[in-house]
């Protein structure tokens, strides 16, 4: 006789997501033939098994770093009174 394991389905995710992805998504898992509740399980299986996120993320490059950077000095960043002095600023 097989033992049965018994999943507790307790815990709740709500979020929210662009419309466009979503359908595209769902068309994908219903393809494969699976649920979008059953899509976000097997995701968060396989973040388990590879102790991280299950494909390749990649390091910002300079540029966003720099960035980043700056938002963390908000007081080194220039203000303008109007959208017409951020034009004169960038020259656009």
């Amino acid at each position: 006789m097989r033992k049965v394991l018994k999943i507790s389905m307790s815990d709740r995710i709500n979020t929210r997501i662009d419309i466009g992805l979503k359908k595209r998504a769902v068309k994908v898992f219903d393809r494969l033939g699976i649920s979008e509740a059953e899509a976000i399980r097997l995701f968060y299986a396989q973040v388990e098994l590879h102790q991280g996120i299950p494909f390749p993320l990649h390091i910002p490059n300079a540029e966003t770093l720099a960035a980043f950077e700056e938002g963390n000095h908000p007081e080194k960043l220039p203000t303008f009174k109007n959208f017409r002095a951020i034009r004169e600023h960038t020259g656009t």
